[in-house]
């Protein structure tokens, strides 16, 4: 797990933030900026793991309800030493899977009631072990805040568009010129600010779903589970995507639950399924 480039993307994240604050209100606005930054990332630390078992109609998976599934986790949760997270489940016969949650103690894994119909137990397995490979590396936590900070940078460029003036103008003294540069300058941005967040968000993402298909695969002892159950899903997806996703969320699940054409899969939050696939066949454990 690559932990430095994440936490450089995360920063590149912020900077980019009080950069268009600054482009909006000056020295005041870079302030008031970073300090809605600050803001927001508390707001997903405590409470993005409700906001997002909510967002999908999670209900509580008891161990009567699904005991392979509380097996499993529990066995996978105590030889990795982490607390056995709480489980959910959604109900759609898209199989999927997602987790989430600020650390190990406050952590939940959700599966899709297709994912336990379709899946063998060694492919269970790699599913559950990879997203446990998220919830003790923090990566929930991670792409919360990622996808925090970037919806503010897309919230800040539109204030920005409407408020053509902010901080920079001088309506009264400088015309033409002045502001014709102002309003170029500001499509610029309106334009490239989101582009950069979302390819920042995009990288952190990538990175996170490599760490923790590797994570995972060792976990378990068996990448070929993980791989099958990945190619599984991959196809399960491309036929019948998860029903009403939002698109900030996507990066939470396993596979992307989004169906798209070329260009959405180019700047798609998931790693291609094929190089997934490849990296864990050629694992040697």
């Amino acid at each position: 797990m690559n932990v430095l480039k994440t936490g450089c993307l995360l920063a590149l994240l912020t900077v980019l933030l009080v950069v268009v604050g600054h482009f909006i209100g000056g020295s005041q606005g870079a302030t008031a900026a970073f300090v809605f930054a600050l803001v927001i990332n508390l707001g997903a630390y405590w409470f993005s793991d409700r906001l997002v078992l909510a967002m999908y109609r999670a209900k509580p998976l008891g161990e009567s309800e699904a005991p392979q599934v509380h097996r499993v986790v529990r066995e996978l949760a105590t030889r990795d030493r982490i607390p056995m997270p709480k489980l959910y489940w959604l109900p759609t016969a898209t199989p999927n899977a997602f987790a989430t949650g600020r650390s190990p103690q406050h952590a939940s894994i959700a599966v899709t009631s297709g994912l336990l119909e379709v899946m063998r137990e060694e492919e269970l397995k790699g599913v559950l072990a990879h997203e446990l490979s998220h919830v003790k590396n923090r990566d929930t936590l991670v792409m919360s805040v990622a996808a925090s900070v970037a919806g503010a940078i897309s919230m800040l460029v539109r204030w920005a568009y409407w408020g053509m003036g902010w901080g920079g103008g001088d309506r009264s003294g400088r015309r033409n010129g002045n502001a014709a540069l102002q309003l170029g300058a500001l499509l610029v941005i309106a334009i490239l600010a989101p582009l950069a967040a979302m390819l920042i968000q995009m990288a952190i993402s990538r990175t996170r779903e490599f760490g923790a298909d590797e994570t995972g695969a060792r976990l378990t002892g068996n990448p070929h589970g993980l791989a099958n159950a990945l190619e599984q899903l991959d196809r399960a997806a491309r036929a019948h995507p998860l029903p009403q996703v939002n698109p900030a969320t996507a990066h939470l699940f396993i596979v992307n639950p989004l169906r798209g054409d070329a260009i959405a899969k180019l700047f798609s939050t998931h790693p291609p399924i094929e190089e997934r696939v490849r990296r864990l066949r050629s694992m040697r454990l």
